[in-house]
């Protein structure tokens, strides 16, 4: 990738998993009010730990990969079924 966004090359499954990481990270920082880059370190771990159990389930539940590696070069297969 040269100057595209990595979310322009993501399918919605793929944005949808990673905004579910963000979040989460988000939500436990404010619960928890995280001091230092080690404990910031752990929140982020612990939301991208959220993140990757709703992709692991997801996934064992449809049979089907979640990461693709379709790219923005063709946008209308991104939308397209994993």
């Amino acid at each position: 990738m040269k100057k595209e966004n990595l979310r322009d090359n993501m399918t919605n499954a793929e944005l949808v998993i990673n905004m579910l990481g963000e979040l989460a990270s988000s939500e436990i920082s404010k619960t928890e009010n995280p001091q230092g880059f080690e404990e910031s370190k752990i929140v982020a771990r612990d939301g991208g730990n959220i993140a990757g159990n709703a992709l692991r389930e997801l996934e064992n539940r449809t049979g089907r990969k979640v990461v693709s590696s379709k790219n923005s070069k063709n946008p209308r297969l991104l939308d397209e079924n994993l």
